[in-house]
């Protein structure tokens, strides 16, 4: 029992007593989300693993060739072909699957709240602080309610995941939507287009290199809690790291450590491709990859 000091604020304690109401009289609905992120990160792991490792590497230097170009393509079979000779890919893939299953539940509530606070200013000063407090708080407090709410293992992890990697989707929707110039959405409004009208084929188109900015880092910090999460039982690439670091094995934990590393900048690559306009298509730029260069001379008589 810890001792009160004479003039302390408990703000502990009324969050402690907060938990312990939410635990006794919202169990059920904590349970039904529970099963939903279990079942989604469930279905995404055990389609990634149900297919053959080769497939999906071929899948990921596809989208890197059709997106980036060679040089990722080149990168994406090297890095893939490293995971699996370590031992690596069941975690890999683990690790893979709780990044999709809590980016698609934090984007379903980010990307609206963002669009939400861009066009109602109240909204956007009600969460600024909000967000405020979820992107400064160290990681390591998400774990301790999530533990609580919903146990040990992948759910806990992936809800700490979402929470800790949502805001920069909800900053940068909003930011992107309210940089649109004011003149396009005259113009729309001008032709007679209804709100909805107005939002998805104006506004998100014009805010979508600021919208997938905002995807990208939500990537990139929910691999960044990978770690964080094995230690409620998340599992994935992070448990290597953890065991690592618990019998001061520098190698078990350097391995765990680069297959994360190649993963983060394979996503990283491809996502941030998806905020820079039109690409050529992917026959294409397969196509080009066996045509030679032109001849300085025939290019410059073609000029």
């Amino acid at each position: 029992m810890t001792t009160r000091v004479p003039g302390r604020l408990p703000i502990g304690d009324g969050i402690s007593h907060v938990v312990s109401f939410l635990l006794a009289h919202l169990q059920p609905v904590f349970d039904r989300i529970a099963w939903f992120v279990d079942g989604l990160t469930s279905a995404f792991q055990s389609g990634l693993l149900w297919l053959p490792p080769w497939f999906v590497t071929a899948a990921l230097v596809l989208i890197a060739l059709w997106r980036v170009g060679l040089g990722l393509a080149s990168f994406t079979a090297v890095a893939f072909a490293l995971v699996v000779s370590l031992g690596l890919w069941q975690e890999t893939m683990a690790t893979l699957a709780l990044v999709l299953a809590s980016t698609m539940l934090s984007l379903l509530i980010g990307l609206p709240l963002g669009i939400w606070a861009a066009r109602r200013d109240w909204v956007d000063r009600a969460l600024r602080p909000i967000l405020d407090l979820m992107q400064t708080m160290p990681a390591f407090v998400y774990l301790i309610p999530a533990a609580m709410f919903f146990g040990l293992g992948r759910v806990p992890g992936a809800i700490a995941t979402i929470i800790f990697s949502m805001p920069p989707a909800v900053r940068l929707t909003n930011l992107g939507i309210r940089q649109v110039p004011k003149e396009m959405v005259e113009a729309g409004l001008a032709f007679g287009a209804t709100r909805r009208q107005l939002l998805f084929k104006v506004q998100i188109p014009q805010a979508l290199p600021s919208i997938m900015a905002g995807v990208n880092q939500n990537i990139m910090l929910a691999l960044s809690m990978v770690v964080i999460a094995s230690m409620i039982g998340a599992g994935g690439l992070g448990n290597s790291v953890l065991r690592g670091i618990q019998r001061l094995d520098v190698g078990l934990g350097f391995e765990g450590g680069i297959g994360v590393v190649l993963l983060a900048i394979v996503l990283d690559r491809i996502t941030q491709s998806f905020g820079g306009g039109k690409r050529e298509p992917l026959r294409a730029r397969v196509l080009g990859l066996f045509r030679g260069a032109p001849h300085p001379q025939k290019k410059e008589e073609a000029s």
